[in-house]
């Protein structure tokens, strides 16, 4: 009898397990398919009234944090029962604007005043052009850097532009500094002004994950430039996926009373490496004060330290399919965003041939990852490595130059369909780097690759 009792315990105990995870299993299908029905519409234009009612959300990002914001614009008026479509700005034509009455923008200026490389298209074909926009109303929310002379410049000049076209404003412009949380907050109260919402969840501050700083050395001691350092975290509770071409935003500490600020950095690896990684320069005032977050990283958070952090999607440097040739650009700490792909091109064994050009110092202290590179170059991951050092030999060479020097080889590589991607310093690199590429395909030429999504830039 108290075997039969034991057996039927357990077996009730089995059906009360399996009736669990049947529950778990079924809460999960319909929470992943809610989740799938919102995002479909936002992309379809559907909800209440005719196509014409939807509001169309656009977006010109460069780092990918225009395009979350839109998103999240995108899934408030959704769940508001308002309809919506998104778009990239490269997407939004002549047609688009003719049957949209409600226009909602969210645009990054990068750099000096400049649009974001995958609004090249809409900047020629369509800001060059007169229309009449005199049915459409638009909300804008500008992204910019105050730290920069032409703040917001580019959300501005499509506003101009619509504005002289004889579209109307929903309400006033919002400027967005460096992600200040109040100016999104008073985008979602604009947003609320549409939706008739007063309980929609303030998107800010942005939610942090736990990661454990492991490992932190210095790449290039005794260089004549500035320390750049390898740092490594690890996530605590969570299992996060990313891919190459990713950004990491890090939550800085926070003195009492102030607002959660933050810095952005390309991540170095890989999800399926366990763990998080970064080359990392360490900045400096004119006179000699650490930077916010470099400082903080290499100077004072110590091994072991817990790190706020997420990383977000960045689709505008991701990579390209792994049969595709794929030529890789940088300098200096750009080294890491670049890394990131050449471990993708690994893993996915990729088969159309990878050539990296880099720029750095002196090759004695600052050919950062040599090791690595080299093993990639003996395995057949790295087809070509092409590195030249500014501060070696009498000439001064960047990596600008490298591009000009192997014009016909690069030209070739393109032919056969090659995607390139650049990463590191805004100003002087990238924009070398480009005016050297237009020599080489043509401006005509490399504009088209852009257009097309074949040349991809992170620049900061």
């Amino acid at each position: 009898m108290t075997a039969d009792l034991s057996r039927w315990v357990w077996a009730g105990l089995s059906c009360l397990l399996w009736l669990g995870m049947t529950a778990l299993i079924l809460w999960r299908v319909r929470h992943q398919a809610r989740a799938a029905e919102i995002r479909a519409r936002a992309m379809a234009q559907v909800g209440t009234g005719a196509p014409g009612d939807a509001v169309v959300v656009a977006y010109a990002s460069q780092t990918g944090f225009a395009e979350e914001l839109a998103w999240m614009t995108a899934g408030a008026l959704t769940e508001a029962g308002v309809g919506t479509r998104i778009l990239s700005l490269s997407d939004v034509d002549e047609a688009t604007l003719a049957s949209t009455r409600r226009l909602l923008i969210l645009a990054s200026t990068t750099g000096e005043g400049d649009a974001p490389d995958s609004a090249g298209r809409f900047v020629r074909q369509i800001m060059s052009t007169r229309l009449d926009l005199s049915h459409l109303s638009y909300g804008l929310l500008a992204l910019g850097d105050r730290t920069y002379e032409q703040y917001c410049r580019f959300g501005h000049a499509i506003g101009d532009w619509l504005e002289v076209n004889g579209a109307q404003t929903l309400f006033d412009r919002v400027e967005v500094d460096n992600g200040e949380a109040g100016a999104i907050r008073h985008w979602q109260h604009q947003l609320n002004q549409i939706t008739g919402t007063t309980t929609a969840p303030d998107w800010t501050p942005p939610v942090y994950e736990k990661w454990k700083l492991v490992e932190r050395y210095h790449l290039n001691p005794g260089s004549p430039g500035g320390e750049a350092w390898h740092l490594a975290l690890v996530p605590t509770d969570h299992k996060p996926q990313w891919a190459a071409g990713d950004i990491a935003e890090i939550g800085l500490p926070r003195p009492e009373g102030q607002p959660q600020r933050s810095r952005e950095y390309s991540v170095a690896s890989l999800s399926s490496d366990g763990r998080a990684e970064f080359c990392i320069r360490l900045m400096t005032a004119s006179d000699g004060t650490p930077g916010l977050g470099s400082g903080w990283l290499i100077r004072q958070a110590r091994i072991g330290d817990e790190i706020a952090m997420r990383i977000r999607t960045n689709r505008s440097f991701h990579a390209p399919p792994p049969q595709a040739p794929m030529i890789l650009i940088g300098n200096g700490t750009g080294i890491a965003g670049l890394r990131s792909h050449l471990k993708a091109r690994a893993e996915a064994k990729a088969i159309g041939g990878t050539w990296l050009l880099f720029g750095e110092r002196t090759r004695a202290h600052d050919a950062f990852y040599d090791d690595e590179l080299q093993a990639l170059l003996c395995s057949g991951v790295l087809t070509r490595l092409d590195r030249c050092f500014s501060r070696d030999g009498d000439e001064t060479r960047y990596v600008q130059a490298l591009v000009a020097q192997h014009a016909r080889p690069l030209a070739e590589w393109v032919e056969r369909g090659a995607y390139i991607y650049v990463c590191g310093s805004l100003e002087g690199m990238s924009k070398g780097v480009h005016a050297a590429l237009e020599t080489v395909l043509g401006e005509d030429g490399l504009t088209a690759l852009s257009d097309i999504g074949r040349y991809r830039r992170d620049v900061y």
